[in-house]
Parts: structure tokens; sequence; C-alpha cells
């Protein structure tokens, strides 16, 4: 079971000696897990403007690419005013992000609640690109996840993980632990019912991995859905998210490849809610203009609606906020 917390207590001086010193292994990144209480919880803060979504709604899900500018990124969805904000990228106590809590720091922009957990716990700075932000040589807390921001209560939550392999943890042929960017956990997903109007809603915030082929994202998702069913049996359900479809298939990145979309749909989902197009471009952290990708999408079960153009990643200013854009999509329970 999923424990909240209004702070996520942080790997101790114990800890971290245990995980730099434990073997590059899928069990020691298992058992390093299950040691650490912030692996099993999810930090929830912020206050909900409202007691319920109304029937019609919009729901945004944007991977922030560790969300360098949380103010300016909220700034940049004020005027499509979602209800909930389905988030992936997202680091709280990193040098990278000058150690900010960027869930909580966008939650309080946009007037929301939020919950956050951890998809790694970072070991080093980051990548090569990622180091020069940083405003210290050390991280206070080392959290990468997933987050939800929702303008109406939670009234349940719970962290799903997806991957217990320990793929960025572990080195060899088969691992992504030669990127330079040691992490201990894996991916996963944070899920919430929350009230509506119409009666409860389930949403999902999620990220698949980007270092696999489709197989490893299809077991993936597979346990999404199943976890999924078991949370909230029954009721209407908006999975948002990074699900880097194509991501190792050059030089096309076809995302037609993927075999999750045909297992989603064997279960009742639908992909409607996804804008055509492409989801990717150029960031401060990510400098590749040709990268072309469609790794985000909505799938849903049991809601109506219809798919919003995707909201450029630029600001005003003209700086790029992230690497991908922002999905919209306009939910009717």
């Amino acid at each position: 079971m999923t424990q909240i917390v209004g702070a996520l207590p942080r790997v101790t001086a114990a800890e971290r000696a245990r995980i730099l010193a434990a073997p590059r292994t899928s069990e020691a990144n298992g058992a390093l897990m299950g040691s650490i209480p912030a692996m099993t919880a999810l930090e929830q803060g912020g206050t909900p403007a409202r007691d319920a979504l109304p029937r019609s709604f919009t729901v945004a899900a944007w991977n922030v690419e560790r969300c360098l500018f949380p103010q300016e990124s909220a700034d940049h969805l004020t005027e499509h005013a979602p209800a909930i904000v389905l988030l992936s990228e997202m680091d709280s106590g990193m040098a990278r992000t000058a150690q900010k809590n960027t869930s909580a720091e966008m939650a309080v922009a946009l007037g929301m609640t939020y919950a956050f957990g951890v998809e790694f716990y970072e070991m080093g700075l980051g990548g090569e690109t990622e180091r020069d932000f940083c405003t210290d040589d050390f991280n206070a807390a080392g959290w990468h996840g997933n987050a939800i921001l929702s303008s109406v209560p939670f009234e349940k939550l719970a962290l799903i993980r997806l991957d217990q392999k320990g793929h960025w943890f572990c080195t060899g042929p088969q691992s992504a632990g030669d990127t330079g960017q040691p992490r201990l956990g894996g991916r996963m997903a944070v899920a919430a019912i929350v009230p509506a109007d119409t009666g409860p809603l389930c949403v999902v915030s999620t990220h698949l991995e980007s270092n696999a082929q489709a197989p490893y994202r299809h077991a993936e998702f597979a346990r999404l859905l199943a976890a999924v069913d078991d949370f909230a049996p029954g009721l209407p359900v908006l999975i948002g998210g990074d699900l880097n479809t194509g991501n190792h298939m050059p030089p096309d990145f076809d995302w037609r490849k993927e075999t999750l979309f045909a297992l989603a749909e064997e279960q009742g989902y639908s992909w409607d809610l996804t804008a055509e197009g492409t989801t990717t471009r150029a960031s401060l952290i990510t400098p590749h203009p040709t990268r072309k990708m469609k790794l985000d999408w909505f799938a849903s079960r049991g809601v109506a609606g219809a798919a919003l153009p995707v909201l450029p990643s630029i600001h005003e200013s003209g700086r790029p906020l992230s690497d991908h854009d922002c999905m919209l999509c306009r939910v009717t329970l």
C-alpha cells in the first residue's frame, strides 16, 4: 500500500553509502528500493480550488524535462486552465533545478493540489548538458519522477511500479547504466481517483522506458493496465504521459511499430484524445533540432471528449521549456 506523506524522506548518508557500494544488479536495485522509504511513498501537498470536476474540463499531459522553469511552465498552461495536469520528469532537490520541488512550485502557481512520486534517485548531477544548470555540486534530495496536479482533492492515490529490473542502475549490454546518469529505481506511474459531478474518475501520469525496445514498453504498459484495474475497478480512466513510443526505432522512430496500442485497445481503451503530430523539439538540455518523435499520448476508457492542438513548449520569451510539447485534451464525463 502506498504511504502518503507531506514530504518525502531523504536518503540518509548511510543509505547513500549502501547504494553506491551495492553491485549493479537488478536484485540489488530491488532490495535497495524496498529499503528506501521514499520509493514506496507519494508526496502530497498544495490546495485544491474546487470540490469536484465539472462534466467537461481540460487535461494536460507534459514531460517537462526536469522542469528547469516551474513558474514559467505553470504560466504556460494558465491560458488553457487545465483541471488536471499529468507531469513527468519532475525534479525535487536536484542541483540542476536549483534544489526546487518543481511539482510543488507548479501546483502553487496554478492553485492546485499535487501528488509526486519518485521514479529515480539520481546518484549524480545528471547528463553533461544538464550540469551547466547546476547551482550546487550536490543534490539536496536527488528525486526525479512523475506527478499529478489537480484542481480537486484526491480521494485515493497509488504509486505503481512498472520496472523492477533496475535498467538505469545495472551495468551490462541490456542496461542503461553506461549513460553517465547513474540512478536507483525504475519507471513508474502515479494514479489518483478524483471526484467529479458525475462520479469518480481515475487519472494516471506515467512514463515508460526510453532506453529499450517495444516489447519492454509493452510489458510495462501491461503491468500498468492491470494495476489500474485493481486500483480503480469499474471507473472511467484517463492515462497520460510520455510512452517513449518509437524512441529506439531509428532512423524513422516509427511509433506504429509499438504493440502497446493494440494491447490497450483490446482492454477497451481508446487513443482518440491524442492530437496528431510529433511531440518533441530541441531544448536547452536536448539541443537536437532534427529529433522529431511522437512520444506522448492519452489513453482513455469510459470517457468522451476530443483532442486539442498540441501546445508548443516555447515560452513567450522564446526560450524552450522542455524537449516535449504539451498534450491537451477536452474530457467529457
